[in-house]
């Protein structure tokens, strides 16, 4: 049986994701109510701009049955606006977050649009090479508590991807590049689940 991964599609690259679940043989489900979180195996929330996404979460019901989602031990992906819409703690933003994963997050920090960059990444848990990642308006994890395991950091060392047992955030675009590993990891948790 193929496994069926929601992702949210209030706004952002949803449809991205949904072409790189279908290259590694998952089903791609589109969700923007909660009903529609009904017999999911893992859900993403992908990058998007995070003040409407957590707006529209809200007008649509569905801050409380993505927690418990989470809670009920499905598995989820982060990108970006995702990573920020699953911290317990955000940086300058007022608005509410899942609170699923024990990182506080600063979104866009690296700057605008216009600083946007991409980086090779050592990501031990996807092996070699290394990881070709897209950064536009990225959030970086300021802290994460111990239960918290970080995945990836970039030059610097600033902690740009993480895990949290099913939870994974990533403060990049995977579903931009042709490399389907995270995706791949990602879909492994799920099947592991």
């Amino acid at each position: 049986m193929r496994i069926r991964i929601g992702i949210l599609a209030l706004q952002g690259a949803f449809a991205e994701h949904s072409q790189v679940l279908g290259r590694l043989g998952a089903e791609a489900v589109t969700v923007r109510l909660p009903g529609e979180l009904t017999g999911l195996d893992g859900l993403i929330i992908p990058g998007g701009e995070s003040t409407t996404m957590s707006r529209l979460m809200g007008e649509y019901g569905l801050l409380q049955p993505l927690r418990e989602l989470a809670e009920n031990g499905r598995p989820m992906l982060g990108t970006c606006a995702g990573m920020i819409l699953m911290a317990k703690s955000v940086l300058d933003f007022g608005l509410p977050t899942l609170g699923l994963m024990d990182i506080t997050v600063r979104r866009n920090a690296f700057g605008s649009q216009v600083d946007s960059f991409e980086a090779d990444l050592e990501v031990p848990a996807l092996g070699h090479p290394s990881f070709r990642a897209v950064f536009i308006r990225a959030p970086v994890i300021q802290q994460a508590s111990a239960a918290v395991e970080i995945l990836a950091r970039l030059p610097d060392g600033k902690p740009v991807a993480a895990r949290q047992g099913k939870l994974l955030a990533v403060a990049f675009h995977p579903e931009l590049k042709s490399d389907l590993r995270m995706h791949r990891y990602f879909l492994d948790i799920v099947a592991s689940r």
